[in-house]
């Protein structure tokens, strides 16, 4: 019996540790991670080794995509599987497997064979008060600091400042006003080439209101955001009132900035640029991947003037382009062919003294290229602003939040609108009193 006791000692002891070890592997609360490398260390190619963030959500190391010799510094959602969030050397990829990333005085550089610079953080030499390290942060962020700083406004380069093809939580996307630095998104080449594509999401400050422009090309505009106003944009399908996510944007002088926040650090989310769309991913345990939250463009609403100026798009009705009420179809021919690219045209011309307004509500403002603003205006006193310039043709409120403030006018033809079932905004037309009814 004594031999019997020792084997089930033995089987009990050997299945406790099979069971630590996969908690250990499989739990990461419970796993030991690096996510820091000293300027006395590196990372290679042949070593294998990564960095891992706290908690085990982000991994950086060294890549390959299938079936392709180059070899990438990279950025990736270590679970629910390999996601790529921020690669290094996109467009300029390792010929082979000989690869180092290290600290060289205050930069990372990524050096390949022949000991040749691939990349680098490109920093003008300093002194160094302290040892610099690198870091991957919890969210995704690898930074370079001195070891005795952690605060964020001491970092000497961040990966968040040079985005690839996605956006995470509590990465900014838009200008840096003190340094110049426009941070926005690129598309991967293909699925398995992340060398830079042709679709890019980007903010366009020339706009009366600043406004994130979805291009092919860096010059072919296919979807816009709407401006801001104070809640959400107004052509983005964002769902408001969610208990895990919030949206900020900033517009001062120091910065003109979209980012947003997980206030439930167990739910992630990331909007990624891919092939002519911008797509939002949302990964909810404890399914095992991501859903598509949404997708822009969603329709043909959606689509850069697909209904001309004066009229609005709306996909409950057929066809979908309609006339603003007061004006009637530019070619009735063509819009009777539900052909409404060429717009409509005023039934009555303004007569300034006896001019009204006609509120559209649930709408996406029109494109803003036209637009002056004043953030702080009275909205009372909107409607007699724009009656006193002859010119004016439409305006709505900047920032919708505590009842309203500012407003935004226009002064040209109005392009590029559409109706929502649900969100938008109020959008008031001015109209002669003969068109009021």
């Amino acid at each position: 019996m004594k031999g019997v006791k020792n084997i089930y000692h033995h089987s009990y002891t050997f299945s406790f540790l099979l069971v630590f070890l996969v908690l250990i592997l499989f739990h990461p609360a419970l796993s030991t991670y690096v996510n820091t490398m000293l300027s006395s260390e590196s990372l290679t190619i042949s070593s294998k080794r990564t960095l891992v963030s706290s908690g085990g959500v982000f991994e950086l190391g060294f890549f390959k995509p299938s079936g392709r010799s180059r070899w990438y510094l990279g950025i990736w959602y270590k679970v629910p599987r390999r996601t790529y969030a921020w690669v290094a050397n996109r467009d300029n990829p390792l010929p082979n497997s000989s690869g180092t990333l290290k600290i060289s005085g205050n930069n990372l550089v990524l050096l390949g064979q022949s000991n040749n610079t691939v990349w680098s953080t490109n920093l003008t030499r300093c002194n160094l008060r302290s040892p610099v390290i690198a870091e991957l942060l919890p969210n995704g962020n690898f930074v370079m600091r001195y070891s005795n700083n952690k605060d964020s406004s001491g970092f000497l380069w961040q990966s968040f400042d040079s985005p690839t093809d996605t956006l995470l939580p509590d990465m900014k996307l838009g200008y840096d006003l003190k340094t110049g630095r426009n941070r926005f998104l690129t598309s991967w080449r293909s699925y398995d080439d992340p060398s830079s594509g042709n679709t890019t999401y980007k903010l366009d400050i020339r706009r009366g209101l600043p406004e994130f422009i979805l291009l092919i090309n860096q010059r072919v505009e296919i979807q816009r955001s709407g401006p801001w106003n104070g809640i959400e944009f107004s052509g983005i399908p964002e769902v408001q009132g969610l208990n895990y996510m919030v949206y900020n944007y900033t517009e001062n002088n120091k910065e003109i900035a979209y980012s947003f926040h997980m206030t439930n650090q167990s739910i992630h989310s990331r909007l990624t640029v891919s092939d002519y769309t911008l797509n939002r991913f949302t990964w909810i345990p404890p399914s095992r991947g991501w859903s598509l939250f949404w997708v822009l463009p969603t329709d043909v609403c959606d689509s850069l003037y697909f209904c001309g100026s004066y009229s609005y798009c709306d996909l409950t009705t057929s066809p979908n382009c309609n006339c603003i009420r007061g004006f009637v179809p530019k070619n009735s021919q063509r819009w009777d062919l539900k052909d409404g690219s060429q717009g409509c045209v005023r039934r009555t011309r303004l007569s300034g003294s006896g001019d009204g307004f006609l509120r559209l509500n649930n709408m996406k403002l029109p494109d803003t290229k036209t637009a002056t603003v004043d953030r702080t205006i009275d909205v009372k006193k909107c409607e007699a602003r724009c009656l006193s310039d002859c010119n004016c043709t439409s305006f709505a409120i900047v920032d919708v939040r505590n009842g309203g403030l500012g407003c935004v006018f226009w002064t040209g033809e109005l392009v590029e609108i559409r109706k929502y079932a649900v969100g938008g905004q109020d959008l008031y037309v001015r109209l002669n009193a003969a068109d009021l009814g």
